[in-house]
């Protein structure tokens, strides 16, 4: 392909094995759509070729979870199907990846009733908020970058037992420049 004559014959390359990983990850994220009403549209939105979520690698939407490596909560979640995500989740490879796609995944939206979890992250560790109702697909791919970034920096954040924290990063607005990729803590 050319690497070969741009490298000389007794040359050699050095850099971390750890950036190599990580570039590696961000670069191939895998995403397993939980899609439960307005939110799937928007995430089907995302996917297609006007938004074009290929070019950030995350375009494999993989439906069994132990080929994938983010959950993409999109809709609301009743609580006869919480266990069922909750199965998925844990089925999940490490390092696993979380994002809350809307209001009603976030926090409820609408439905304040009894049958709908009024926020997953009650249940899951949420990596990354994306607000609105629906969002649209250029917010959801802000989220996915915010996930690729703190995968590319190393900085993810561990506690005293090696279990990963979750990011709790919020996506602002699509026209921000930049990501505030501050962690909070808990």
């Amino acid at each position: 392909m050319g690497l070969e004559q741009a490298i000389p014959v007794d040359g050699y390359m050095t850099t971390q094995l750890s950036r190599v990983i990580n570039w590696a990850r961000r670069s191939s994220v895998w995403p397993m759509p939980f899609a439960t009403a307005c939110c799937g549209i928007e995430l089907m939105a995302t996917a297609s070729s006007r938004y074009d979520l290929a070019r950030f690698g995350a375009e494999v939407f993989r439906f069994s979870p132990r080929q994938a490596d983010l959950l993409i909560v999109a809709g609301r979640v009743t609580t006869k199907m919480m266990p069922v995500l909750q199965r998925i989740y844990l089925q999940m490879t490490e390092p696993k990846w979380v994002v809350s796609m809307g209001a009603c995944a976030s926090t409820g939206g609408i439905f304040d009733t009894y049958a709908v979890v009024q926020g997953i992250d009650q249940f899951l560790p949420v990596d990354v908020y994306v607000p609105g109702c629906p969002p649209r697909p250029e917010m959801l791919i802000e989220g996915v970058m915010a996930i690729q970034q703190i995968i590319d920096q190393d900085n993810i954040p561990y506690d005293g037992d090696g279990v990963r924290q979750p990011l709790r990063l919020d996506i602002v607005t699509p026209s921000s420049p930049s990501v505030d990729l501050t962690i909070s803590g808990s």
